[in-house]
């Protein structure tokens, strides 16, 4: 049972890069990391799973101090509220560097198996030469992105002081797009304190902004402080211990809830969120427990009957 969650807000940037054109004598080559596990980007944000955007431009961040290479695009993630589980960039690089360039690629993932060893043992990063495309991003703009991309925070941006292994603030960066001339992210701030939450939303928005990034941040909805002397709360879990025979799991949640936005027009309103059991919410393997199904449903119909009408 959950009796608190995050707020929310969405941060979207965009920005017009000078397109170049591909150097003459380069190969030009797709890297993809995929195999993530990816998400719910609230839930899972402090699991330590590998965020596909933030390890490809770490990727591309070492090759560009290696040699000399173009950034021709940049495709990753896919859902604003998902951790992304992956992502693929083409490059341009002098055909006299190629071999360096696949090696580096090569111990890069050997690194980053190290790394996640125990958290993302299926990932792989795969290195396939590409027919070019005439156009690159310009030389000055590609390190504005690559340095804005590896800078900008991701994750678990506070805990909680009061409510143990409780995620209080965090970000997530979504979806990168680079193509055409354009440059454009989606990203995801979350926080059950409303002034951490505009904390970690300046943070973002200061680091775009810093690039001459246009930034729009919409989407703002509440949290949901929890109380732990609620009287639904009370009733249910006494209720519990009743039918089940054991003590129910009480606690906030770092996901958004409709709780928060209900709680905004229903000021002071008594809630609690429940349901049947999910796994992997905003990815292709989530599902629900079909035995728990059944569990919620009787239980939800005797906690009606149990609640006392009001006039």
């Amino acid at each position: 049972m959950s009796i608190g969650c995050a707020g929310g807000i969405d941060t979207n940037t965009s920005y017009k890069y000078t397109q170049e054109s591909v150097k003459e004598g380069f190969k030009s080559y797709s890297i993809m990391i995929k195999g993530l596990l990816g998400g719910h980007s609230g839930m899972d944000i402090d699991k330590g799973r590998g965020n596909a955007n933030k390890m490809l431009t770490r990727l591309i961040y070492q090759l560009n101090s290696m040699a000399d290479i173009q950034l021709l695009s940049f495709d990753g993630g896919s859902l604003r509220n998902a951790i992304p589980r992956e992502a693929s960039v083409v490059l341009a690089v002098e055909k006299v560097d190629v071999q360096m360039f696949l090696n580096e690629i090569e111990k890069f993932t050997n690194v980053l198996k190290s790394e996640y060893n125990t958290i993302e043992p299926n990932f792989v990063i795969e290195a396939n030469e590409v027919e070019s495309a005439s156009l690159a991003v310009e030389r000055v703009d590609f390190i504005k992105i690559i340095n804005t991309l590896y800078s900008v925070h991701n994750g678990v941006f506070r805990m909680s002081p009061d409510i143990k292994d409780l995620v209080e603030a965090s970000s997530s960066l979504a979806r990168v797009i680079i193509k055409d001339g354009e440059f454009i992210t989606q990203s995801l701030q979350r926080s059950s304190v409303e002034t951490s939450k505009d904390d970690v939303a300046n943070t973002i928005r200061a680091a775009f902004e810093n690039m001459g990034a246009a930034v729009v941040q919409s989407g703002d909805y509440p949290g949901w402080q929890p109380n732990p002397n609620s009287a639904i709360l009370n009733l249910m879990s006494d209720l519990y211990r009743e039918m089940y025979k054991e003590e129910p799991k009480v606690k906030a949640c770092h996901a958004g809830l409709e709780c928060g936005i209900l709680g905004k027009h229903l000021p002071g309103v008594d809630m609690i969120s429940f349901g049947p059991n999910i796994r992997a919410a905003h990815s292709p393997d989530e599902k629900v427990q079909i035995s728990s199904v059944q569990k919620f449903w009787g239980y939800l119909l005797e906690t009606i009957q149990r609640t006392p009408e009001r006039s």
